[in-house]
Formats: C-alpha cells, sequence, structure tokens
C-alpha cells in the first residue's frame, strides 16, 4: 500500500520544485487573499475519498491532481507571509535549511518524549538552546552546563512559554506558602505568612503590563486563576511611560498594596519588544522593584518572566543587549525564532533558571513511561518542562538555521531589517501629511496620517481607517492597525 523509496524521492522532488518556484514568484500574488468566506470549501469535496490513488493505474501520476488543486485552490486563499509587501503582524520568515530541517525531522518520526526514545532528539535540543542562550548574552545560569541549576526548551509558542512559566511560579509560590504556614503553626516563624495554617491557599496574584500581549491573561485563564479576560482580583494589569514601557514604580506599590492586604503576590510578566509598539519594560529595574517590594517578607518570591516573543532575535546583535540588563534576575526568559530568526514555525525557545519547579509543576510518571535513564536522574526528559507529553524533533531545524548562516550571518541579516526601518521611518517623518506616534526600537514604525487642521480624533481615525483599507485592497502591501 505505501510508496516506495522511489515514488517518494520523486514525489518529493516535485513538492520541493513546487516549494521553490512558490517562492520565486511569490511576489506575483496578491499579499492578502481576496477570497470571500466560504469560498474555499465550497469547491471541497463534502467526504473524504473511498478510493484513494493507490488504487489507480498509476499513482505517482494521480499525484498531479494535487499540485493542480494547491495551485488552483490553496495559494489564492492564502495570504501569502513570504510576499515582500507582507508588513503585518510580526514576520514569520522561513528559509531553505529550516525548510529541510522540518522535512528532516518528518523524515525520521522521531518522538522525543524521554530520552531514552531518542538520545540524540534531547541531547542536540540541549546542545543548541546552549549556543543560543550564548547567542543572546543569557547568563550561563539559564542553562545546564557546569551543573547549574537551569536549561532550555523548545515550545511550540510564547503563549505556551508563559503558561509553563506561570505553573512553574505558581508551584513554587504554593510550595513556600506552605512551608512557611507549617512552620508558623509549629510557632517557628511568621513573615508574609503569618496567621496561615498548613492547608491554607494563598490569594495569588501576577501581575504585567497593560501593553503585555494577550497571551499572558490567557495563561491565567487557562491555568485557572483568572476568572476571565476581566479578572482584576488576581491579574493586576501595571500602567506604562510615555512609550508603552511597564512603570516598576508602579509594579512596586502595586505588589505593597497585595501584600499588605494579604494576598500573595507570585508571578510577574515583563515584555521585550511589546506587541503595539515594541516597547522595552526596564527587565533590571523590575527585577530591583520586586525585590525590595518582598525584602525581609519571608520566603514571598516572585518568579519574573520575561517574554521578548519579537525582539529576543536581535539581542544576537551585541548593539541591542542593554534591552535585557538586569536578567540575571529573573527566572525565565523566551523568544521566538519563528518569528525574527529564518526559523519556520514553530519553535519558541524557553529558560529558567530554576527547571525545578518547572518540572515540578508538570511531572507526573505512569509506569509506562519508567525506564533506567530516566530513573538515574542522568539524562533530561522535555516531557516534563511543557504541557503536552509528545515533541517533534524541533531542534534539527534550528540547529540547521544557524550552522547555514552563522552567528554573523544572522546578524547581518537582524541588523539589515533595522537600516530599512530607519530608512523608512525617515521617509515618514519627512512628509508632512504623516506623524510617527510612538519611538521606534527596532523595525516596527508606528505612524499615520495627522488628518485636516482642527479634525477630530473619530475623525482622523476614520481616514486612517480609509488609508489602511485602500492599501490591503490593493493586493500589494499588507498592514495592519
Amino acid at each position: 500500500m505505501h510508496m516506495s523509496p522511489d515514488e517518494f524521492r520523486a514525489l518529493a522532488a516535485q513538492a520541493t520544485d513546487f516549494v521553490a518556484d512558490y517562492w520565486e514568484r511569490v511576489e506575483s500574488f496578491r499579499v492578502l487573499s481576496g477570497v470571500k468566506p466560504g469560498e474555499i470549501g465550497a469547491v471541497l469535496p463534502e467526504s473524504a475519498p473511498e478510493r484513494g490513488f493507490i488504487e489507480e493505474a498509476e499513482p505517482a501520476a494521480a499525484w498531479g491532481r494535487v499540485f493542480e488543486d494547491l495551485e488552483r485552490i490553496v495559494l489564492p486563499g492564502l495570504t501569502h507571509w513570504q510576499h515582500p509587501g507582507f508588513f503585518a503582524f510580526f514576520p514569520a520568515n522561513v528559509s531553505a535549511p529550516a525548510v529541510i530541517g522540518e522535512l528532516l525531522s518528518a523524515g525520521l518520526g522521531v518522538q522525543g518524549m524521554l530520552w531514552a526514545t531518542s538520545p540524540a532528539c534531547t541531547e542536540l535540543e540541549v546542545r543548541v538552546l546552549e549556543w543560543l542562550a550564548e547567542m543572546v548574552g543569557l547568563p550561563r545560569t539559564f542553562t545546564s552546563r557546569d551543573g547549574e541549576a537551569g536549561g532550555g526548551v523548545i515550545q511550540g509558542t510564547a503563549s505556551e512559554g508563559t503558561l509553563a512559566a506561570l505553573c512553574a511560579a505558581r508551584y513554587r509560590a504554593k510550595r513556600a506558602w506552605r512551608a512557611e504556614g507549617a512552620g508558623h503553626v509549629a510557632g517557628h516563624g511568621a513573615g508574609h505568612g503569618a496567621g496561615h495554617g498548613a492547608e491554607a491557599e494563598p490569594h495569588l496574584v501576577m501581575y504585567t503590563s497593560e501593553q503585555a500581549h494577550s497571551s499572558v491573561v490567557k495563561a491565567a485563564m487557562i491555568a485557572g486563576l483568572a476568572d476571565g479576560p476581566q479578572d482584576r482580583r488576581h491579574v493586576r494589569l501595571i500602567g506604562v511611560d510615555a512609550a508603552g514601557a511597564m512603570d516598576p514604580a508602579a509594579l512596586e506599590q502595586a505588589i505593597d498594596e497585595d501584600v499588605a492586604a494579604g494576598r500573595c503576590p507570585f508571578f510577574v510578566v515583563g515584555t521585550v519588544g511589546t506587541t503595539g509598539t515594541t516597547a522595552i519594560d526596564p527587565v533590571g529595574a523590575i527585577a530591583a522593584g520586586v525585590r525590595r517590594a518582598c525584602s525581609g517578607r519571608g520566603d514571598l518570591a516572585p518568579w519574573i518572566h520575561i517574554d521578548a516573543a519579537h525582539a529576543g532575535a536581535a539581542l544576537i546583535c551585541p548593539e541591542h543587549r542593554w534591552w535585557i540588563d538586569g536578567v540575571e534576575g529573573v527566572d525565565s526568559f523566551s523568544f521566538n525564532p519563528h518569528k525574527w530568526l529564518l526559523t519556520n514555525f514553530d519553535c519558541s525557545c524557553f529558560w529558567t533558571r530554576d527547571r525545578a519547579s518547572l518540572i515540578g509543576s508538570m511531572s507526573i510518571t505512569p509506569e509506562y513511561l519508567r525506564n533506567a535513564a530516566s530513573e538515574s536522574g542522568a539524562v533530561v526528559d522535555y516531557r516534563d518542562w511543557h504541557v503536552p507529553l509528545g515533541r517533534r524533533f524541533r531542534s534539527l531545524k534550528l540547529w540547521l538555521v544557524i550552522r547555514h548562516y552563522g552567528v554573523e550571518g544572522l546578524r547581518r541579516y537582524i541588523r539589515e531589517h533595522i537600516r530599512i526601518a530607519g530608512l523608512f521611518e525617515s521617509w515618514v517623518r519627512a512628509d508632512g501629511r504623516f506623524e510617527v506616534t510612538q519611538p521606534r526600537t527596532m523595525n516596527l514604525i508606528c505612524f499615520r496620517l495627522r488628518g485636516p487642521e482642527g479634525a477630530s480624533g473619530a475623525e482622523v481615525d476614520a481616514l486612517n481607517k480609509r488609508l489602511l483599507d485602500a492599501i490591503n485592497a490593493s493586493g500589494r502591501v499588507y498592514l495592519i492597525h
């Protein structure tokens, strides 16, 4: 029933040609698909075929219809993220080495949930994450080198990384709370847990910026901490400065207020490169403020996570490392090579200085997962580092991207994007009809039409919406508000 190796070679070559041809002609397509809702579904059969290509006289030739359907149905229904006129959201740029790595991963068919299920899958990921930590300027404490308590792992997305950090933070906070409560019951101390019993549950509170990605609040909802998007009893949104960065003094005050009220601050999320404006939260000042607010309050030590989903790639350039000054004082850090480092989706890198809390919050070992290597404690089992049990060989594509371009080649790529962004910004500033509305920190430019003299805010908004709609309707460029 299955393809022979020779049949697979022929079809894989045809698929590779299709992708390469697509890359060559992607600029010829409308960047934003023009299909209407339901239009694609209307031309697809309502039921699956009872008889497949294997029943035909020439199965390989029958595959020609697949490529015809890709051309006729799929390509017109795509928004072309690799189009040179795609300026919406953040980039998701693929590269040939990454695609080859994805093909190899799929072909090898590895399930890397345990070290024992494929040692190379685990050990390559450990090493590549050590490379990348060094490339972006993270301290060694974020790795397991030299017996450090940290380590890195590839998650699916930065949203998953935030959820993992929240789970680790809650695990650590509850352990500290219960230990301190038990100590108080035994007459051995008070601290922030004074008066609560060993079985009491703390009122957990987390903090993030008003400009943080929506995935932070979503993580609180998924974890059962927040009752919904508007729950401010458990999720405190901290104000920002004129540039859109978190105000560390406001954060410190909020923590002080919650501690005084008997609540338990346990999790802080800072952002390097916010979604709306790529603002940079002051990492060092946030960490220092949290330490001051919690000083002398028993084991109260909120977990600090830094979400650098898009911007983290630029940290491979030393001139941008000041963005994470003070990172040695945080507990976890993540960014997405699948955004700005030429590695196709999905590939989100997450590091922590406290892997014991991360693993403790995720680990459960049924009998069918027990094995000698895991029991020895000498290996990493990545199934305990994130929500899913199963995992693909994702480090392959990142490994090949780094080896192909080298660190210096990747730096040139990032620097050229930032140079071009600066050039575009200069054009906008030179045109009196437009204004740059937020400081540019990297490759995102926030700009708009000024509108006629005396126009109201609503009128200027409407004018900008008409301009945006006209640009996107052209099919040449895709922007978002």
